[in-house]
């Protein structure tokens, strides 16, 4: 079962060309919970495009952010990111959101869903050692900084999450936030540009 949900994200992965963190990568989405394969990425069916929404939706945006990722390395009038810089961006995107429902699979996306996935990574500490602390510590910053400025708790309006700060950071949020805009939709058998 685990093997063929990973497989839902060959192509994603299969863009990391780093060894270490495609292992890591890989290893961490053998761990998280079985509902990510399964859910939409919008659990009210109001914040996410057609494409995300229905069985399998939280894939297909992780596929879109990831492709919207591979499609901007290709435009160096937005970026001029190093090979491990993709990997750390690519990494972050494939697994920004395999916490979105808690550790519990709860009914609705869980506020603080960043925090709870960069925890849920941290204490994989096997996993964590196969690459350098600082591609670690980048990898998870992404991750916890992929809301933007939708960083408040929904019903207390309180801050809970950080915002992002660095080049790496704002790129995965933007990447994030255009793959769950309604007015874009994807063609996902579509090539990559070259």
């Amino acid at each position: 079962m685990i093997i063929s949900n990973i497989k839902q994200l060959e192509l994603e992965i299969s863009n990391i060309k780093n060894d270490n963190i495609r292992d890591f990568t890989i290893k961490i989405l053998e761990k998280i919970p079985d509902y990510f394969w399964e859910v939409a990425a919008s659990s009210t069916s109001r914040y996410h495009p057609s494409y995300a929404l229905g069985a399998g939706g939280l894939v297909r945006h992780t596929k879109a952010a990831v492709r919207i990722a591979l499609e901007l390395f290709r435009c160096e009038a937005v970026q001029s990111y190093n090979d491990l810089d993709k990997d750390i961006i690519i990494s972050a995107l494939i697994l920004h959101d395999t916490c979105k429902h808690g550790l519990n699979g709860s009914k609705y996306t869980v506020a603080e869903h960043p925090l709870v996935a960069s925890q849920f990574i941290k204490n994989q500490k096997e996993i964590c050692q196969l690459v350098d602390e600082k591609i670690l510590n980048e990898i998870l910053l992404g991750i916890e900084t992929h809301m933007g400025c939708w960083n408040y708790d929904y019903k207390t309006k309180k801050e809970v999450l950080p915002k992002p700060q660095k080049g790496k950071q704002v790129f995965i949020h933007m990447a994030d936030y255009l793959a769950s805009r309604k007015c874009l939709e994807f063609n996902f058998d579509a090539e990559l540009s070259t």
